[in-house]
């Protein structure tokens, strides 16, 4: 605690203002010493869990299992509380009921002989966990995550007592009631929540939660739910942002990718946009063409061949379309020094060749019905008008927006959160490890404060609505952060798009990563960048995702003896065969910090049949000799510092500056 010298009055002089204000919460002596007290004991509890989560890409089904078995915490909880009094295949059941007990319930009826033994059992069983989970807590706390309908039932039987004998009956007889009035399953459902609920207390999502992956609404949809949760803008995400916003090259991208992988679930069903007027351009300038080299990536064998010939025409319809756009963006602003994707000038087409970093290359295809090539960025009324009705279909897209709403109000670029800063992608630097300055407008940033200017941009991009000027500009940003040579969360120093789909040659579609990629298992560079974000070296982290792990190859995501740590393993389906997994995941808790590698989640369904959790592999990153407390945490400093002010007002009431209970204090 704080004790300030009560003939010290200066300090609280100068604070009267706002200690006057704070003596309205608190009016009296009495309230303001007990809710010191609630804070100081708070300040002893154990930290909370925080759960770390990176490029989910979609992958909706692994998603919710992930969030729901909170990457094996609640396994773990079960097996702290059980130990061997339960097998192994009734600590799966019972983690299964926690993670989807309505579908869980269905077949328990179905299956089990004596249902009232299995309610009483299983009651008792959740009953003792959820005590393990709440102990961490205020009771406070804990009262605010109950269920309003049996809010009075849990608080009760949590706060049971084994040592009271005469209590058992009344306990018992709880548990009798709630069999006998059929409120078993109701309850069972209420108390899963509460475990799921309370054994993580913070989520963290450090990007991409979009594209390649059939559900990123439905994703949206459960952040939205959750009780606690930040993102940091993945490249993907920011697409997406600027697709909301109205920017024409980032909608291009975003329906590219859809059709490349096949997914067009998120884009018509999720957010209701209407594709039937780039179908029907498609159909009327590539319809005699086999557009083969555009035929979607997809394991949906429930494709017919006419639906994936329509697809593979509207993926290359929209890919031109792309091509153009981004020209006019290119041109608009040389300080992006992108005229090297500016490819569609160096196109031979009477040859059938293009000229690319001072080498010709055969192209692969030479069909482009919609390109006049004395002048190839040229969109023609027809371009232009299917760019105007697909904007107003993303604009318009209630429901995108108000996901995209979301991103901003919860996410931003980075974050600094207890002692780890937490980013997508990177931060740019020079060949020798030193911060790259990078051109916004007429001014230079680097390190944090470039971070800090993008995201301001990225919110002028979004809620401009008189500068249009202003918004533009934003616009544009948002795309140049999709693929820009010195973006944070893109980190290469071109998008090889048209290379990979025209020229056979692999050599073209390599992608230089940033000097970050290099340098990040260098020790020195990663405290530089945490003392640049203000973070003690020695104790903190940088935790970003991004590019995939390779883990089949014997890439690790423990970089720089710890100081890094990279949790993109691989969620999305279509990089699972080049990273050997389904993902990576960080635990940090009141012992340490814990990574998990998940192998890929076949369906909810096998889930709640047969008790299929995902296999993971947990490894102790850090285990601190003394368990971490509250105190220790950014919520311990705002605790200490409300502490801090609530002893100023102690001493004003005692020295007469402010009078107890007056009703000018009182609201």
């Amino acid at each position: 605690m704080i004790f300030y010298d009560e003939n010290n009055l200066d300090i609280i002089e100068k604070d009267l203002r706002y200690i006057q204000l704070l003596a309205k919460q608190y009016p009296t002596i009495s309230s303001a010493s007990t809710e010191i007290i609630n804070l100081q004991a708070i300040l002893n509890l154990p930290k909370g869990t925080e759960h770390f989560i990176s490029d989910v890409h979609g992958e909706n089904e692994s998603f919710t299992h992930m969030l729901k078995n909170a990457s094996g915490v609640i396994k773990r909880k079960i097996d702290d509380v059980f130990g061997n009094s339960l097998r192994e295949e009734q600590k799966a059941a019972l983690a299964t009921l926690i993670y989807y007990p309505e579908q869980k319930l269905d077949l328990i009826r179905q299956t089990e002989n004596n249902l009232e033994d299995w309610y009483k059992i299983t009651l008792y069983q959740l009953i003792e966990l959820c005590k393990n989970v709440c102990s961490k807590y205020t009771r406070s706390k804990v009262r605010k995550a109950l269920p309003e309908n049996f809010e009075y039932i849990i608080e009760e039987l949590l706060h049971e007592q084994d040592d009271r004998v005469d209590k058992q009956a009344y306990y018992n007889g709880i548990i009798k009631t709630i069999i006998d009035i059929d409120r078993s399953a109701d309850f069972i459902i209420a108390i899963a929540s509460v475990i799921q609920r309370l054994v993580v207390d913070r989520l963290h999502i450090i990007g991409d939660i979009y594209d390649r992956g059939p559900g990123a609404d439905i994703i949206m949809d459960a952040l939205m739910k959750h009780h606690s949760v930040d993102i940091q803008w993945g490249n993907h995400d920011l697409l997406w942002m600027g697709a909301a916003a109205g920017c024409e090259a980032c909608i291009c991208n975003v329906l590219r990718i859809s059709l490349r992988y096949a997914n067009l679930r998120t884009i018509e069903d999720g957010y209701g946009i209407n594709l039937l007027p780039l179908a029907t351009f498609a159909m009327e300038f590539y319809g005699e063409d086999e557009c083969k080299g555009f035929v979607p990536k997809t394991l949906d064998k429930n494709i017919s061949a006419g639906e994936m010939d329509l697809l593979a025409k509207m993926h290359k319809a929209i890919s031109i379309l792309q091509f153009k756009v981004e020209g006019h963006i290119i041109k608009r602003h040389p300080e992006f020094q992108m005229d090297d994707r500016l490819v569609l000038d160096h196109i031979d087409i009477e040859k059938g060749e293009i000229n690319l970093y001072d080498k010709t290359y055969k192209l692969n295809d030479t069909s482009f019905p919609t390109i006049e090539w004395d002048d190839p960025y040229k969109l023609s009324d027809r371009e232009v008008d299917l760019l105007g009705k697909l904007t107003r279909s993303f604009i318009n897209s209630e429901k995108l927006q108000r996901h995209i709403k979301f991103l901003y109000s919860k996410g931003s670029m980075y974050l600094i959160y207890n002692s780890n800063v937490l980013f997508h992608g990177c931060i740019p630097l020079n060949e020798d490890g030193s911060f790259k300055e990078v051109k916004i407008g007429t001014i230079k940033y680097s390190g944090k404060d470039l971070l800090d200017r993008i995201d301001r941009v990225a919110r002028d991009s979004y809620f401009f609505k008189e500068d249009i000027q202003g918004k533009k500009y934003g616009m544009d940003m948002m795309w140049y952060l999709w693929c820009g040579p010195d973006s944070p969360v893109f980190g290469k120093a071109r998008m090889t798009t048209f290379e990979r789909y025209f020229i056979d040659d692999k050599c073209t579609h390599r992608e230089q990563k940033d000097y970050y990629y290099k340098y990040r298992d260098n020790d020195q560079v990663c405290k530089n960048i945490l003392a640049e974000f203000n973070l003690d070296p020695k104790t903190s982290h940088i935790i970003n995702g991004h590019i995939p792990v390779k883990t089949k190859e014997g890439e690790s995501p423990i970089k720089a003896n710890g100081r890094l740590l990279v949790i993109d393993g691989g969620f999305c389906k279509a990089y699972q065969p080049e990273t050997g997994i389904a993902g990576y995941t960080l635990i940090y808790n009141s012992y340490g910090l814990l990574l998990t590698s998940h192998e890929p989640f076949a369906a909810i369904k096998n889930a709640v049949k047969e008790d299929k959790d995902i296999i993971s592999s947990t490894m102790i990153l850090e285990h601190v000799v003394s368990r971490k407390r509250v105190a220790d945490t950014d919520v311990g400093k705002d605790l200490t510092e409300q502490i801090a002010d609530l002893e100023k007002l102690l001493i004003a009431y005692r020295k007469g500056l402010i009078k107890e209970g007056s009703k000018e204090n009182i609201v």
